[in-house]
C-alpha cells in the first residue's frame, strides 16, 4: 500500500508496527506531526528564556555584523571570518536573519531553535521510512531524538543553531543519497555533495557522513555485494539498490572525502587559537571516557550540565579502564551478532560521529558536551529500537505490549527534559545547578560570578572568582574580575598582580587585554608609579592600533 509517495514492502511491515499504528501506517505524515506537537508542548517555555552569557554575546547580542542583519556586508564577513573559532557562515547568516526579523529580543531565536528541532525529528522519521519501511521503529528513533534531554542544550542555547541547523542538511543529504543509490546519476550525487557541503557551513560536526553513508550502504540499503550467510536476520532486498564491491563503494565516496578534507583544514586553521594543549595521553584518555559517559547519558539522563570541566593531567585512569572494558563488551556483542546489521551501523555510527568532538585534537576547555551528541546518539536509538522490536516480534509478546512501553518511555523522557529545560530559563539558575552537578569547574564558577555582578550582587560573585582561579590561577576572566574589585578597594598592589595575569594570556582578545592594561594604569597613577603607569598606557595604545 502507498500514501503521500511513500510505498511500504508487505514484508518489512512488522508485527509491532502493526499494533501501535494499524490506523496510521499508511500515513506517515499523521506521525510526522505527532513530533511537531510533541516538540512544541515540550519546548514551548524557551520562548520566554532569555540569552545565556556564554556564547551568546559572540554569536548574538554583542556582535555588531550579526546585529546589522542580512546586508552583502554581513554576506562576506559570514564567508570570510573566523570569528568564535569557527567558520560557519550559514550560521552567521541564520543569527543574522533572526535580527533581521526579531530585533534584539531573544524570543524570537528560540523560537527558530525549536522548529529547527522539529524539522530534524520530521526528516529523521522520514529518512528511517524511506530506507527501511518500517514506520513504528522509525517513528520510535525520531521520538527518542525528539524528546531526549541531551538534546536539551542543543535547542534552549540559541548559539547551538549550528547544531539543528547542520543536522538538517546532514538527514537531507541522507535522505538525497537514497535516491542516488536507486537510480546512480550525476546530478544526483551532486545533490549529495551540495547538501553536505551546505551543512559543513554551518557546523563541522558532519564531517563523518561520507563514513556514515559507507554504514547507510551496509545496511539499510544492502549496496555491498558480498555473500549473504544463512544466518542472516535480514535478506537483501531483490534489486532495489544495484550491489556494488566495497573497493567501487569507497570509491564513489571519493569527491565527498575531499569535501570533507577541505571542511578540516578550514576549520583546524580556524580554531587554532581556540586549541589547548592538554597532554597527549589524556586526551586520548577523556576521549574513551567520553564514548562511555555519552553511553550513561543516553541510557540515564541525569546530571547534564552546559560545562564539564577537562580533568587534564589528573584523569582517572581507573575509570578510563572500565569505559574501555565497556566499549570493548559492547563491541564484542555486536560482532556477535553481525547477522543482525542494524547492530553493527548503530554502533559504529556512534563511535564514527564522535570522533570529531572527542578532542584528540583539543579546542576549548571541556571534556565533552551534550550537543555533541546530538547526531551521534541516534546510532544508539537505531540499534535499540529495532533490537527490541525484533525480539518483541521473536517472543510473540501481545501487539499492544511495545506500543504500550514505548509511549510511557517518551513521556518520562519528556517529563526529564522540561525539568532540565527549566534550568534554561535564567542563567543564574543554569551555572548554580552545573556546579551542583560538577566538580572543579573553573569555568561555570567564572559565569555564576559574572551573572551576579551584573546583577549588583558583587559581594556574592567574589567568591566564585576566588574558587575560579583557586582551580585555574591563569584564568583570564576571574583575575579580570578581582583586579577590577580590588582597585575599587584600593588594593592597587593585589589588583595589579591580577591584572598582570590577564595581560599573559595569549589568546585574550584585544579589547580584554587593553582593559587590563588600562587598570593597571589606574593603579600605578594611585600608588605614584608615573612611568609604570605610562609603559601601561602605550600597551593599551598599541592593541587600539
Amino acid at each position: 500500500m502507498s500514501s503521500a509517495g511513500v510505498s511500504y514492502k508487505p514484508e518489512v511491515v512488522s508485527h509491532s508496527d502493526a499494533g501501535l499504528f494499524a490506523a496510521l501506517i499508511g500515513r506517515p505524515w499523521v506521525l510526522g506531526l505527532l513530533l511537531v506537537v510533541a516538540i512544541v508542548a515540550l519546548y514551548y517555555p524557551v520562548h520566554g528564556h532569555p540569552f545565556v552569557n556564554f556564547d551568546d554575546s559572540d554569536y548574538v547580542y554583542d556582535n555588531a555584523q550579526v546585529q546589522s542583519g542580512l546586508s552583502w556586508s554581513t554576506v562576506k564577513w559570514s564567508f570570510s571570518t573566523s570569528f568564535a573559532a569557527n567558520w560557519h557562515p550559514l550560521t552567521w547568516l541564520s543569527h543574522a536573519l533572526d535580527c533581521q526579523l526579531f530585533g534584539t529580543s531573544p524570543a524570537g531565536p528560540h523560537d527558530v531553535n525549536v522548529l529547527l528541532h522539529a524539522l530534524d525529528a520530521v526528516l529523521l522519521f522520514w529518512v528511517l521510512l524511506r530506507a527501511t519501511g518500517y514506520a513504528g521503529r522509525s517513528f520510535m528513533v525520531a521520538g527518542l531524538f525528539a524528546l531526549h534531554p541531551l538534546n536539551v542544550e542543543s535547542v534552549a542555547w540559541i548559539s547551538e543553531r549550528k547544531t539543528m541547523l547542520s543536522a538538517a542538511f546532514f538527514l537531507l543529504a541522507l535522505g538525497a543519497y537514497r535516491w542516488y543509490a536507486r537510480e546512480p546519476r550525476v546530478g544526483r550525487y551532486g545533490l549529495v555533495a551540495l547538501l553536505y557541503a551546505l551543512g559543513l557551513m554551518a557546523k563541522p560536526q558532519i564531517i563523518m557522513l561520507p563514513f556514515v553513508l559507507l554504514l547507510w550502504d551496509y545496511w539499510p540499503l544492502q549496496r555491498i555485494s558480498f555473500a549473504f550467510n544463512k544466518g542472516f536476520a535480514e535478506k537483501p532486498p531483490k534489486a532495489i539498490y544495484p550491489a556494488k564491491t566495497l573497493v567501487w563503494l569507497v570509491l564513489e565516496k571519493l569527491p565527498l572525502f575531499v569535501i570533507a578534507l577541505a571542511s578540516a583544514v578550514i576549520t583546524m586553521k580556524a580554531q587554532h587559537g581556540a586549541r589547548n594543549w592538554f597532554p597527549r595521553s589524556s586526551r586520548v584518555g577523556n576521549a574513551i571516557l567520553s564514548y562511555a559517559l555519552y553511553l550513561e547519558k543516553t541510557f540515564w539522563p541525569s546530571r547534564l550540565a552546559t560545562i564539564y570541566p577537562h580533568a587534564g593531567a589528573s584523569i582517572s585512569w581507573w575509570h578510563v579502564g572500565e569505559a574501555a572494558v565497556v566499549l570493548l563488551a559492547i563491541t564484542a556483542l555486536v560482532i556477535a551478532g553481525r547477522c543482525y546489521r542494524y547492530l553493527s551501523v548503530g554502533w559504529c555510527w556512534f563511535l564514527g560521529m564522535l570522533v570529531p568532538m572527542l578532542g584528540i585534537v583539543q579546542v576549548g576547555v571541556q571534556a565533552m558536551a551534550d550537543r555533541y551528541a546530538y547526531l551521534s546518539i541516534l546510532g544508539v536509538f537505531i540499534m535499540v529500537c529495532w533490537g527490541v522490536a525484533d525480539w518483541a516480534e521473536q517472543k510473540r509478546y501481545p501487539a499492544l505490549w511495545l506500543p504500550g512501553i514505548s509511549t510511557i518511555l517518551l513521556l518520562t523522557l519528556a517529563l526529564i527534559g522540561r525539568h532540565q529545560l527549566n534550568y534554561w530559563s535564567n542563567n543564574e539558575l543554569l551555572w548554580t545547578h552545573a556546579l551542583q552537578v560538577t566538580k572543579a569547574n573553573w569555568l561555570a564558577e567564572d559565569e555564576l560570578g559574572a551573572v551576579l555582578a551584573m546583577r549588583g550582587r558583587v559581594r556574592e560573585a567574589m567568591p566564585h572568582f576566588y574558587t575560579a582561579i583557586a582551580i585555574t590561577p591563569t584564568d583570564p576572566t576571574s583575575n579580570m574580575a578581582i583586579g577590577i574589585y580590588q582597585l575599587r578597594r584600593g588594593d592597587y598592589a593585589d589588583a595589579i598582580a591580577h591584572y598582570r595575569v590577564v595581560t599573559q594570556d595569549k589568546k585574550g582578545k584585544p579589547s580584554a587585554l587593553r582593559d587590563a592594561y588600562v587598570g593597571m594604569a589606574k593603579a600605578y597613577r594611585a600608588l605614584g608609579e608615573t612611568a609604570l603607569e605610562q609603559e601601561c598606557l602605550e600597551a593599551a595604545k598599541q592593541l587600539r592600533q
